[in-house]
């Protein structure tokens, strides 16, 4: 079992900075991805970031050279820095952890981007 708790989350202006941090516990030894992920009203589930236990980074288009996924040397924490953000990056941001046949996410964090 994985518990994955995120914090974060807060009501921005557009072109301010924000970051998510994901806190992991249980028997993260089995966790092989890790990653963020944000639902906007009305809209499915879409992947934000990953980070693998190697350290490889994926960013979704919409965000790439404006986010960034990093994590504590402990694999207990992974953050997501947020910069320049946009109304559109409006959503519940999930954290995510894969391990072998499962998928594990925490209950998410408000992300408002409004003037």
């Amino acid at each position: 079992q994985v518990q994955l708790v995120e914090s974060g989350g807060a009501l921005v202006q557009p072109g301010e900075s924000l970051r998510l941090s994901c806190a992991a516990s249980g028997n993260i030894a089995s966790i092989y991805v890790m990653g963020w992920y944000r639902q906007a009203p009305g809209n499915q589930r879409e992947l934000v970031a990953t980070i693998t236990s190697s350290g490889s980074t994926n960013y979704a288009d919409s965000v790439k050279g404006r986010f960034n996924i990093y994590r504590n040397n402990d694999k207990r924490t992974v953050y997501l820095r947020m910069n320049s953000l946009k109304p559109e990056d409006t959503a519940v941001y999930y954290c995510n952890a894969q391990v072998p046949s499962t998928t594990y996410w925490g209950k998410g964090t408000l992300v408002t981007v409004s003037s």
